[in-house]
C-alpha cells in the first residue's frame, strides 16, 4: 500500500494523459504464409522527430509495437508464391493491407 500512496504522490496521473499514451500506441501484425520473407522500412514520428527501424529479412509472422504520433512504412515480400498481410492498430484505427508474390510492395501509414 506505502507503494502505490508513493507512486500516486510522486507522479501526477490523469485520465487524459493515460488516452494520450495509449492514442500514440502503435501495435503492427505481420501476417500471411507462415516463413514468408519480407523487408520492411518503418518511419515513425514522436514529438516533431522521425526515428527509422529498418527490417532487412523479417519472417511471418512477427509483431512491432511502437509510440508516436504516426507511422509511414514501406513493406516487400521477398518470398516466391507466398502472401503476406500487414494489420496496423492505433487508437481506435485499423488498417489493413496484403500482397501476393515476390516483389509485391505495401506502402502504410497511421496518424
Amino acid at each position: 500500500m506505502a507503494l502505490i500512496a508513493a507512486l500516486a504522490i510522486g507522479f501526477p496521473f490523469s485520465a487524459h494523459a493515460f488516452e494520450e499514451q495509449e492514442m500514440d500506441n502503435i501495435h503492427i501484425m505481420m501476417e500471411g504464409t507462415p516463413g514468408a520473407v519480407f523487408s520492411a522500412h518503418w518511419r515513425i514520428t514522436q514529438n516533431g522527430q522521425t526515428i527509422e527501424h529498418i527490417e532487412e529479412r523479417g519472417t511471418v509472422p512477427t509483431e512491432y509495437s511502437f509510440t508516436g504520433s504516426a507511422l509511414e512504412g514501406t513493406v516487400k515480400l521477398l518470398s516466391e508464391n507466398q502472401r503476406l498481410e500487414v494489420d496496423i492498430q492505433k487508437g481506435g484505427n485499423r488498417s489493413r493491407s496484403s500482397t501476393q508474390g515476390a516483389g509485391g510492395t505495401l506502402t502504410v501509414g497511421v496518424r
